[in-house]
């Protein structure tokens, strides 16, 4: 658990979406990737809407979705102390509106208990518990994994949602059952968007979304395909158009159209 704040030779500031947003991030640790840039672009925000990010870690879905989206009120819960006054500075210096408490997901402060969002995100930990895996260090071990259930993620997101409200998670590929289950008992109108490396491999990923009260027929979309190609070939990055868009601008990921007829009907 990272308690002491970084110091400044602790840390270096990256470049996401082509420079657009440039985020504090520590030399050792939980350094943020793809997954929540993918997942900030996903999510059908509104200026004027607030949205909240369970497990914001250093704040990059956040920074990456309020720099996209001007106008958002945007909210994050992180359990490690020093990772939430990064994700606060992460905000500050991108200019986007929005408060990082530190506290659990399970144990939400008042402050945001109090509310009702439109929006609800998270990136969970991709393993049950932190004791199974060995990383680098133990603040990187805490965001890749923890005690809490998905289940419970999904429960806190549900309640905190207006009702209309949407939840997106992007999580592992072989947690979608669990991950599914626990939609199904809380939200509904669910689409499921799988997400594979290249167009013959198997999703490695996927981002699953659901609405507050909700009630429509179940839709599986296409995957959404990282990169060109069936194998790598060369030298540099073979990301697809769109993904290559998405990562270098600030530029919606949005979920494909498909109507609730076709998913009933074939």
């Amino acid at each position: 658990m990272r308690v002491d704040p970084f110091a400044p030779e602790d840390l270096t500031r990256d470049n996401f979406l082509g420079g657009a947003v440039r985020l504090w991030q520590p030399r050792d640790g939980y350094r943020a990737g793809m997954d929540p840039v993918l997942l900030a672009a996903s999510i059908p925000a509104k200026a004027g809407e607030t949205v909240l990010e369970l497990g914001c870690g250093g704040g990059a879905a956040l920074a990456c979705l309020g720099v996209r989206v001007p106008g958002l009120t945007c909210t994050g819960v992180e359990i490690q102390s020093a990772y939430a006054a990064l994700a606060q500075r992460n905000l500050d210096d991108n200019g986007v509106e929005g408060r990082i408490h530190c506290a659990d997901v399970a144990a939400l402060p008042k402050d945001v208990t109090d509310r009702r969002y439109h929006h609800v995100i998270a990136n969970p930990p991709y393993f049950e518990d932190f004791r199974a895996v060995a990383p680098q260090s133990q603040e990187r071990a805490i965001s890749r994994s923890g005690e809490l259930p998905l289940a419970k993620w999904v429960e806190v997101a549900s309640r905190r949602l207006r009702p209309g409200g949407v939840a997106t998670f992007i999580q592992r590929a072989d947690r979608l059952p669990e991950l599914m289950s626990a939609f199904y008992a809380n939200l509904g109108a669910l689409e499921l968007w799988p997400i594979h490396p290249r167009t013959h491999r198997t999703a490695r990923l996927f981002l699953l979304r659901g609405r507050k009260g909700r009630r429509a027929a179940f839709m599986s979309h296409p995957p959404l395909v990282l990169h060109r190609g069936d194998t790598h070939e060369k030298d540099g990055d073979s990301y697809s158009e769109t993904i290559s868009r998405v990562l270098r601008t600030p530029q919606s990921l949005p979920f494909p159209v498909q109507s609730r007829s076709q998913t009933k009907h074939g």
